[in-house]
């Protein structure tokens, strides 16, 4: 690290060329870079195409270029500059040792410290082999730190999960190693904490004598496109719920923790997990909820259906859509549901958490004019970012209540547009702080929950699919998974941040 406490590294990005590091990494690395948070650096693009160090450099240049305004790239000459590429062939030694003599080169001509940060942009078959190549090849013996970066999936069930792992634990320690989940670098998911903890109004609030219920719903209107062929071994269990959805139970229903630091933050979170009631065989269907999109139609047009497109079987049993209903055994949440839905082609995109209060002992308004709705705090993680209160107050000359809101917006008044949660997580990264990545306790635990559910619905043919139409809020069993317990699902289109 340098006298000023920034980050000096060398980042090597395996996948250089694919459409992940061109949308998020590079423009992300420049905001960094042009915020003054970057000091020296240099960066690897690692791929296998053949290309020069001119053509690499231009095509960073070009998704800089695509993703930020024009008074902000007046310094994408001098950000370009410090990029090389290496051809790379993952399986091969003798390519790794060029890439080594590369990197020690860049070391000392930048004067990085042995600093070293690995990102595999790439496809999750290569992680372990790429690792233990790093090893083997000398790429990891250097005199400052080395952090491997890897993007979900960590695995495709628990076993496989355990596999990686261990290949992975060969190259690096656990506080080396920092298993990306985008969500936990959203600046609302972050607030999480923050509302919880740092407002006595919600903390002796938050507990199963004053919520009812709390819901989660992360909408996209998109549909797979050319993501078939993986879809078609993932679904929305493994794609979103047993990372993303999981991370944000965990951040709503974990305890205070002792300490703001990395390691009380991760035993909280596990501790929620490990809490979490186990749903097998015969009951995962009336805990789980599963659809897949069908025609529809969604902004004028026809889309197609689920099994019409690319790579996707024309008899697919994958699931396009999961909504479910999590308890949470301990002294804190007993009895109090927390629901899920996450789903493709639904009709708007939104994640949004909704905390339900119980309603009042007694309600006096009923009984005059109107009456009283429950109290909500809704948090809005995208596409807006912010908080919204739901209160009862008196309006106008009538004596019963009348809802009203309370909104934070942060892309409002305040002019607050919060940071990519690439850029954040990879300054997290190079700081070495780990907070907002996924220990390996979290990811055994998620995946134990979800194989239970994954083993009943890949050996029951789901003869209803599909079984929701396009442009909709999916299977009318979710619905009625909620309906059970007396509840509902709040639309999550008009809980919208007011426009400020």
């Amino acid at each position: 690290m340098t006298q000023n406490n920034k980050p000096t590294a060398l980042i090597m990005i395996f996948g250089a060329t694919g459409d992940l590091a061109k949308r998020k990494l590079y423009p992300s690395l420049y905001r960094l870079f042009t915020k003054g948070k970057l000091d020296r650096f240099a960066v690897i693009g690692v791929a296998r195409r053949a290309l020069t160090n001119e053509a690499f450099q231009t095509s960073v240049k070009n998704s800089i270029n695509g993703h930020e305004t024009s008074n902000e790239n007046d310094r994408v000459e001098e950000f370009v500059s410090k990029f090389y590429y290496h051809s790379h062939d993952v399986t091969d030694p003798q390519s790794y040792a060029v890439l080594k003599k590369m990197a020690e080169e860049l070391d000392s001509h930048y004067n990085l410290d042995g600093n070293r940060v690995f990102y595999l942009a790439m496809a999750p078959e290569f992680f372990g082999s790429i690792a233990e190549h790093l090893k083997k090849d000398g790429l990891t013996d250097v005199d400052g730190f080395k952090r491997l970066v890897i993007e979900k999936p960590f695995g495709h069930d628990l076993e496989s999960a355990r596999v990686l792992n261990r290949q992975i634990r060969k190259a690096f320690k656990e506080d080396e190693i920092y298993r990306i989940d985008h969500y936990l670098g959203k600046e609302m998911v972050q607030n999480i904490e923050v509302i919880r903890f740092a407002n006595s109004i919600f903390e002796p609030l938050w507990n199963n004598r004053f919520i009812s219920n709390i819901q989660i719903t992360s909408s996209e209107v998109l549909g797979v496109e050319e993501r078939g062929r993986y879809y078609e071994t993932s679904g929305a269990l493994r794609d979103m719920v047993q990372n993303h959805m999981l991370q944000m139970v965990a951040l709503l229903a974990m305890e205070p923790p002792i300490r703001l630091t990395t390691d009380e933050i991760r035993s909280e979170k596990v501790r929620v997990f490990r809490a979490l009631r186990t749903v097998i065989g015969k009951d995962v269907n009336d805990y789980f909820v599963r659809g897949q999109y069908g025609e529809g139609d969604m902004n004028g047009e026809t889309v197609p259906a689920y099994r019409d497109q690319d790579m996707v079987d024309q008899e697919s049993n994958t699931e396009t859509f999961v909504a479910g209903k999590l308890m949470i055994d301990n002294f804190r949440w007993a009895g109090v549901p927390f629901y899920i839905r996450t789903g493709k082609r639904m009709a708007v995109k939104s994640t949004k958490i909704v905390v339900e209060f119980k309603d009042t002992p007694m309600d006096l308004y009923n009984r005059q004019e109107g009456s009283v709705s429950p109290n909500l705090l809704v948090i809005h993680i995208q596409p807006e970012e912010g908080i919204t209160l739901h209160l009862n107050a008196k309006k106008g000359q009538h004596s019963g209540s009348t809802p009203v809101k309370l909104s934070y917006a942060n892309k409002g008044m305040d002019g607050l547009n919060t940071p990519e949660a690439y850029e954040k997580l990879l300054y997290d990264c190079l700081r070495g702080d780990a907070t907002n990545f996924t220990h390996w306790d979290e990811v055994a635990l998620s995946w134990s929950f979800v194989d239970n559910i994954s083993e009943v619905w890949e050996n029951e043919k789901e003869a209803s699919f599909p079984n929701y139409h396009s442009g909709s809020m999916g299977p009318d069993a979710s619905e009625q998974l909620l309906e059970r317990d007396g509840f509902f699902w709040w639309p999550v289109n008009n809980l919208d941040v007011d426009k400020c």
